[in-house]
Formats: structure tokens, C-alpha cells, sequence
């Protein structure tokens, strides 16, 4: 497979300048993105099950991968909720297809947020890990407003193998992600 554009930019253009801000003397002590992982929670599938049908091909769409359906691991009467039930469904990018989305999620789909302001940089999780939540499907440009019957969100999780949140922060921020000042 070709090499991304994007992983092109991150070679040699943020690989040099993190390797500057924070010494490392060896390209392989870099942080680099290892993975990212997209879910849906799909609560109201249990009463429509075009819902499910619905989201699954959205998330296909969006991801350019086949989603994985989740199941609850135990059931919970208060929110009718049984084992076995779909409750979900995620997908996890990695390499050629993780670069692509991230520049289309940075490059495309946030700008087309309404009112705006940037990510919040206080969403990583101590290890170098950062997730954001989507309340609507209809930023990216693959899903068709017009057919669209539900608005779902998602959880994006961005996996680095950075050691510590300001090094993930300055990754993403070098590879575009767009942070609201503090």
C-alpha cells in the first residue's frame, strides 16, 4: 500500500519538530499515532431496528471499514437493557485508513461544526490518549443530509504511544488538530 499523504507530513514535518521541543535523540522516542477508535452508542436501537441498520452503513461510510456490532455484557432493568442486547458498534483504523480519516476529521469534518471554537485540550487521559465526542454524524461530507432519519453521535479516541499528555498534545497540535486556547 502507498504511503498517506498525511503520514508524509507527519515524517517530515512533526517528526523533526518534536524531536527539537522535547529532545529526544532518537527517531524511534517520537510518540506517533497508533490507532484510532470510533464508537456508537446505539441505545435506541432496541425499539427501531432500522436504527442499527442506519448506523452501521453511516459508520462504514464515514470510516471506509466494516463496524463491529457491540453487545452488553450484563443486563440493566433501569435502562431496559438485557445481555446479548446490540448496544453499539465501533470500528478501529490503523495505518493508511487512520491517517486518511484523521485528516478528514481535522481538514473537513470540525470546521463544519457550528459555532465552532476548537477541541478542549484537557481530554487526555494521563497516557497520552485523546478523545473527543461528536453529537452528530452530518459534519463528515460521506453521509447524506437528506437521508438521514436519526442524528447519532460518537466517540472518537485517538491512541498515541506518547508517555505524556503534553506530548500527545503538542503531536496532535503539530499534526493540525485544532485546540482552543486554554
Amino acid at each position: 500500500m502507498a504511503m498517506s499523504p498525511y503520514k508524509q507530513f507527519y515524517l517530515e514535518k512533526v517528526v523533526p519538530a518534536l524531536m527539537e521541543r522535547f529532545g529526544y535523540k532518537n527517531v524511534m522516542q517520537v510518540p506517533k499515532l497508533e490507532k484510532i477508535c470510533i464508537n456508537m452508542g446505539l441505545g435506541k436501537a432496541q425499539q427501531d431496528q432500522n436504527i442499527l441498520d442506519e448506523a452501521v452503513s453511516e459508520l462504514s461510510l464515514i470510516t471506509g471499514q466494516k463496524p463491529v456490532l457491540t453487545r452488553a455484557k450484563k443486563s440493566v432493568a433501569a435502562f431496559r437493557v438485557r445481555k446479548g442486547n446490540i448496544v453499539g458498534c465501533r470500528v478501529t483504523l490503523r495505518d493508511v485508513r487512520m491517517y486518511e480519516f484523521l485528516n478528514k476529521l481535522i481538514n473537513i469534518a470540525l470546521p463544519r461544526i457550528r459555532d465552532f471554537r476548537g477541541l478542549s485540550p484537557n481530554s487526555f487521559d494521563g497516557r497520552g490518549n485523546y478523545t473527543l465526542g461528536i453529537s452528530d454524524q452530518t459534519i463528515f461530507p460521506e453521509v447524506d443530509y437528506d437521508k438521514v432519519k436519526e442524528t447519532l453521535g460518537m466517540d472518537i479516541t485517538i491512541v498515541t504511544t506518547a508517555e505524556t499528555d503534553e506530548e500527545a498534545r503538542e503531536l496532535l497540535r503539530l499534526m493540525g488538530m485544532p485546540f482552543r486556547e486554554r
